[in-house]
């Protein structure tokens, strides 16, 4: 008779630095499947020791990745878009396990996760001629408006849609230079930790993009305050969450943003691709320079 074996559940490390650390802490949380309620895999309670590190990664990041072609970040991000492209059955089983969707549902969810990846990935070598300008001035000099990136940006994904979500917000993020820290879905993280996997082996230098697990309440003071943080972008839509990183952000004058959406449909529309909100994480640089030197 055939012994039965136990099946060797995974644990979803976080994403740091271009590398897959456990927590500090040794905590971890359980996923389950939304229909049977059966244990899924484990993933990784983020400490604020993670979220400092995280941060650090993204920092020494940032000259770099600023520093690249904006046509070669395109390149990067499409490159991305292509790693999901090839993953994209296994993205849409996690996501029907971790969310309950039907198959169908699924599947657009990760056809409309590399669409906006490829859109994003569009934006980068055409966001400077778009909204940046050549100024008419009284003086016999040029003056040119140029936009640059703010510098670490803190993003709090929404719950639903948890991969398209996510990859709209970091995307928009970090197509101009910027780099992030991302706190993933609190209800379904397993598609953003896989996410990430892909990430690890595309093109995309290691700290560019940062992804934990865990609780947004317990994080989201730290990253607020943080005085290495630039800016805050929050998708949770969670009104008390928005509140605290105001109020953590006051002390230290960084941008907060809301860019969460009415419903989770909403992230397949339109408004979720509103170029506009890409400048919420954007500096206008002007530079003056004399005729005819």
């Amino acid at each position: 008779m055939p012994q039965a074996r136990l099946k060797v559940l995974k644990t979803y490390k976080l994403y740091i630095g271009g590398k897959f650390p456990r927590t500090e802490s040794g905590r971890t949380m359980t996923a389950r499947h939304a229909t049977t309620g059966g244990h899924l895999a484990h993933y990784c309670h983020a400490s604020r020791k993670d979220l400092r590190d995280a941060i650090v990664a993204a920092r020494a990041a940032l000259p770099g990745w600023s520093a690249t072609t904006a046509y070669l970040r395109g390149q990067i991000l499409y490159r991305a878009a292509e790693m999901i492209e090839g993953r994209a059955a296994s993205f849409a089983a996690e996501i029907s396990d971790v969310t309950g969707a039907s198959a169908a549902a699924a599947r657009r969810e990760v056809e409309a996760s590399v669409d906006r990846l490829v859109h994003h990935a569009g934006w980068t070598d055409k966001l400077g001629s778009v909204f940046g300008s050549v100024n008419p001035v009284a003086s016999p000099h040029f003056n040119f408006t140029a936009p640059e990136p703010t510098g670490v940006v803190g993003i709090f994904a929404p719950d639903e849609p948890s991969l398209l979500g996510l990859v709209t917000l970091l995307s928009r993020v970090v197509l101009s230079g910027n780099t992030c820290v991302t706190l993933a879905s609190e209800t379904a993280p397993l598609p953003a930790l896989s996410l990430a996997e892909a990430l690890a082996t595309s093109d995309l230098p290691g700290g560019v993009i940062n992804l934990l697990t865990g609780k947004r309440a317990e994080l989201a003071p730290w990253l607020a305050s943080h005085l290495d943080v630039n800016g805050v972008i929050d998708g949770s839509g969670d009104a008390e969450i928005f509140r605290i990183l105001q109020g953590g952000a006051a002390d230290n004058l960084k941008r907060v943003h809301d860019h969460s959406l009415p419903t989770p449909e909403d992230w397949f529309k339109e408004e979720a691709k509103d170029p506009y909100r890409i400048l919420d994480t954007i500096e206008f640089k002007t530079a003056w320079h004399p005729m005819g030197v």
